[in-house]
């Protein structure tokens, strides 16, 4: 099982691990640590390089095959044996904007379950833009500016962030853990990363996030359109750092 480092330190840019298993039909390798996050959520996977045998290779796509992860590299490289030691890099611009991102996302659902009751039917990011899917029945310019105001009003109070590993037992005791439509955590799962916005937001989530909501930045309400009867889309974008 690869230990996931991106779970308890969201910071961390650089790690040591051991290959523990090769696919080279893939020309992926699994670790047995790392600090690649492999995506889900609507947050993308990490890129970066791992270094071994004197090469400094890409990491181009990082997968999560339960209970390990794969790391894709570049296929112009020499695959390393198992056993062999390796250096990890992320590409941190692109991880810390993710993080900014997907922290945004958080407080853009934190304000409007807070102030209008509306579950998530959906969302995706990338590097500083994001959308999100509502319930509402209806989304008008008026309503969009006082999410606008509201969600960097939530950025200035610099809430700080907090994650707790929990048993699920735990975790589902805490009211609206789930602001989903649907619960997408698996039957199976016997523990729960819970990320917790102070006064504002919690839930379960599996994504890496800053410390403080102040290092998210302004937030431009970019765009909005219906999806459906009682699905509204809000497009979210962060100014560069």
């Amino acid at each position: 099982m690869t230990e996931l480092l991106y779970q308890t330190d969201s910071y961390l840019q650089s790690f040591g691990a051991a290959v523990t298993s090769v696919d080279t039909d893939q020309y992926a390798v699994v670790l047995d640590r790392t600090a690649f996050y492999p995506g889900g959520g609507g947050q993308p996977n990490d890129t970066g390089t791992l270094t071994f045998n004197g090469q400094t290779v890409p990491v181009e796509k990082v997968k999560k095959a339960s209970p390990d992860v794969l790391h894709f590299l570049a296929k112009d490289a020499l695959l390393p044996e198992v056993g062999a030691g390796v250096s990890g890099q992320l590409d941190w611009a692109r991880r810390y904007q993710l993080m900014r991102t997907h922290t945004a996302m958080h407080i853009l659902c934190g304000v409007v379950w807070r102030d209008y009751g509306a579950q998530v039917t959906g969302g995706n990011m990338e590097p500083l833009q994001g959308r999100m899917d509502f319930e509402f029945e209806t989304m008008r310019q008026e309503l969009v500016a006082e999410i606008e105001a509201a969600i960097n009003a939530e950025v200035g109070l610099a809430h700080p962030l907090a994650v707790r590993i929990l048993p699920r037992e735990e975790a589902f005791q805490i009211p609206d853990l789930i602001r989903t439509k649907i619960n997408l955590l698996p039957e199976g799962i016997k523990e729960v990363r819970v990320v917790e916005i102070k006064d504002l937001d919690l839930q379960a989530d599996g994504g890496t996030h800053v410390a403080n909501t102040s290092e998210v930045g302004r937030l431009t309400i970019s765009d909005y359109k219906s999806k459906g009867k009682i699905n509204k889309r809000i497009y979210v974008q962060l100014e560069e750092a």
